[in-house]
């Protein structure tokens, strides 16, 4: 057992475009939580959308986290978001951490056809709608791109968490100062440690909130062929190399793949990588397992020593 105060959580898998699409996330809900993970983290992307998913397939697994990682900003009012967030979190009676996000501009341009112009001023300008209804449930203001003049009628017994994808020094202040933290991916251990949590932790210290949780998503693969399993993770997760945002997390790491920044090795050597994302501050350590066969089963025992 290691000794550590870090939570460990998996990645959801995108459940098939099928009719028993909700029950295979189900499974996999359960499943984590009976194993002994903290939390659950669902990307939004094309399939399925990620809030409604999580409130009817993890309705009835009492003490298990579900998050969003993330939610894209853009197709979305934010007054809509709280919304929806609120009404997911009585479902889940707490259990939500909502995870958001800018999305990248090739999406948000190229698919969507709204401007990508000055999104730190568009995140600052969301929160400052999102933030305040989800608290009050109530909000009056106007940007430059944004506003928001209304009253919402949800349900707000349970606090609703706002985690930030945040990589930048703008997102990072923001993500220290206004939201509860941030949710990090393709972003390994020195970035984390030299960039991420010193900027983040500053913000929220000077703006007097509580400290922020930094939660760190990573592909691990418990293997005896190392090699073999970074080229993989490589190939697997290549479009994030190519993405600008997670390409300057690459190049602060140094790393020339994202297999350069997967968790990967034979048991004590993955224990060793995930302990030092703990060690550089990280407060949830979510894995993307890409493991086939036997080591799927070591990488999921491995993780289960953490808990």
């Amino acid at each position: 057992m290691t000794d550590t105060t870090m939570r460990i959580g998996v990645s959801l898998s995108e459940p098939p475009a099928t009719a028993d699409g909700l029950d295979q996330l189900r499974e996999q809900i359960t499943t984590a939580a009976a194993h002994g993970f903290a939390s659950g983290w669902l990307a939004n992307i094309f399939g399925v959308e990620a809030l409604t998913a999580l409130a009817v397939a993890g309705r009835d697994v009492p003490g298990f986290e579900l998050g969003t990682a993330v939610v894209p900003t853009y197709p979305r009012h934010p007054a809509v978001l709280a919304q929806q967030a609120l009404t997911v979190q009585s479902v889940l009676g707490g259990r939500l951490a909502l995870g958001i996000g800018l999305s990248h501009q090739v999406v948000i341009e190229n698919m969507y056809g709204y401007s990508f112009d000055k999104p730190a001023r568009h995140m600052r300008e969301y929160l400052e709608v999102l933030v305040p209804l989800l608290r009050d449930g109530k909000v009056a203001f106007t940007g430059e791109t944004l506003q928001g003049n209304v009253n919402l009628g949800t349900h707000r017994e349970h606090p609703v968490p706002v985690l930030l994808a945040a990589l930048a020094p703008q997102m990072l202040r923001l993500a220290g100062s206004v939201a509860d933290g941030t949710v990090l991916w393709m972003t390994g251990p020195a970035t984390v440690e030299n960039h991420i949590v010193p900027r983040i932790t500053e913000a929220a210290e000077a703006a007097g909130r509580p400290s922020p949780r930094v939660v760190c998503i990573l592909p691990v693969c418990v293997t005896s062929d190392e090699n073999a399993a970074r080229e993989r993770a490589a190939s697997i997760f290549s479009i994030y190399g190519q993405l600008p945002s997670y390409r300057a997390m690459l190049d602060k790491e140094g790393a020339a793949t994202p297999g350069d920044v997967a968790i990967v090795g034979d048991e004590a050597s993955v224990r060793s990588q995930i302990q030092r994302l703990a060690d550089v501050g990280v407060t949830d350590f979510v894995a993307a397992s890409f493991g086939a066969g036997d080591d799927a089963g070591a990488t999921r025992d491995v993780l289960r020593s953490f808990l």
